[in-house]
């Protein structure tokens, strides 16, 4: 008879991705990028951006109404301008945002044999090249609905991947797996209260360079706090 230890279970390691294994917000720098480039007003949308990031950090984003005003500009420009956008936006943004610390905690869990999974609210066409990049090929990310052309509508599929809604597209991975909670053993790396509910159902939660409210709530359940980026530049 073998006794079930966390050792004898599969591992998964689940990361938030921005300010979590990023230290910035791919979704708020995408917005930043294209109106550098000339896709949208630079007054507007800065201050409709900025406004619904404070909504973010405060926990009370309508997820809905930020993905039709952050997709806009995609869905307006077609896939052909938009890869090319975004290949740019990953040399001039994202590839200076990659740091060896958040490299090495994923190659750490990675040649351990962990299932290595990024689970993020921002939208899978900002996110999947960022994955890739960061060599990791299984992304959870807020799907986003396509039209009959096969292009973006600027409407969300499914049900978005933020708050308990990350917990639930956890569980739908897991029954792809034939698993449940109580199958693995689960650590997740996030810097957000918005993932308290995720941080609460696995075996191992991490507050990684954890905003000043999940400081606090880590220190007082006791949770390991991770600050990944602590004296890098």
């Amino acid at each position: 008879m073998t006794l079930d230890t966390p050792a004898s279970r599969p591992r998964l390691a689940l990361f938030d991705l921005d300010h979590t294994l990023l230290p910035i917000d791919s979704d708020y720098e995408w917005g930043e990028f294209t109106t550098r480039i000339g896709w949208t007003d630079p007054q507007e949308f800065g201050r409709r951006n900025a406004e619904f990031f404070a909504h973010y950090q405060a926990g009370t984003l309508d997820i809905h109404e930020y993905v039709r005003f952050a997709t806009q500009a995609i869905c307006q420009h077609g896939p052909e301008a938009a890869a090319l956008a975004h290949a740019r936006f990953m040399q001039e943004v994202i590839a200076a945002a990659i740091r060896p610390a958040a490299l090495a905690l994923l190659r750490q869990h990675q040649a351990a044999g962990d299932h290595v999974l990024i689970i993020t609210a921002t939208n899978e066409f900002v996110t999947r090249p960022i994955a890739q990049a960061l060599g990791v090929s299984e992304l959870l990310a807020t799907d986003l609905e396509r039209g009959a052309d096969g292009w973006f509508t600027g409407n969300i599929q499914g049900e978005p991947n933020m708050r308990e809604g990350k917990v639930r597209r956890m569980e739908q991975w897991l029954a792809q797996h034939q698993w449940d909670w109580a199958d693995v053993h689960s650590t997740f790396y996030s810097d957000s209260t918005n993932d308290v509910p995720l941080l609460e159902k696995v075996n191992e939660p991490v507050a990684t360079n954890p905003d000043d409210r999940l400081r606090a709530l880590a220190q007082q359940r006791g949770w390991r706090i991770l600050d990944l980026f602590a004296g890098t530049p």
